[in-house]
């Protein structure tokens, strides 16, 4: 399963089960309540997952900033909530790669607000996929 981690939505891809296909699934919206938590939480058992990758937000020269930071005790606290492994993948770039693919399909405003998430989520995992298992 791939998250593409956001302070107010968390993006959610899933690969088929020979791990060569992501595709997106979900948007989960963040509660100050952490009832995200369980959902996420939910897909898991629901989908059987078996690892996790969260896009770590790299900066461009590949530092580690606040937003690396927190991501990072994030994915923490979300392997302690759902007991899966979670390993953390570079992901920049997936937010705009997103934007452009959806651009292309020509999804406008709103519905590509509700959209984009999930997507950058899948071309993160892709990469993941593709850099695993070649």
């Amino acid at each position: 399963m791939g998250i593409d981690y956001g302070t107010r939505r968390i993006g959610v891809a899933i690969s088929d089960p020979s791990r060569t296909m992501a595709h997106p699934l979900d948007t989960v919206q963040v509660k100050e309540d952490g009832s995200h938590m369980k959902l996420i939480g939910q897909i898991v058992r629901d989908y059987e997952v078996e690892k996790i990758v969260v896009g770590l937000p790299v900066n461009m020269d590949g530092s580690m900033g606040e937003s690396a930071r927190k991501v990072t005790a994030w994915a923490e606290a979300l392997q302690n909530s759902v007991g899966v492994p979670v390993e953390l993948w570079d992901e920049r770039l997936t937010t705009s790669e997103a934007h452009e693919f959806l651009i292309r399909l020509e999804v406008k405003g709103k519905k590509r607000r509700h959209i984009i998430d999930k997507i950058a989520a899948s071309i993160m995992l892709q990469d993941y996929l593709e850099a695993k298992h070649p």
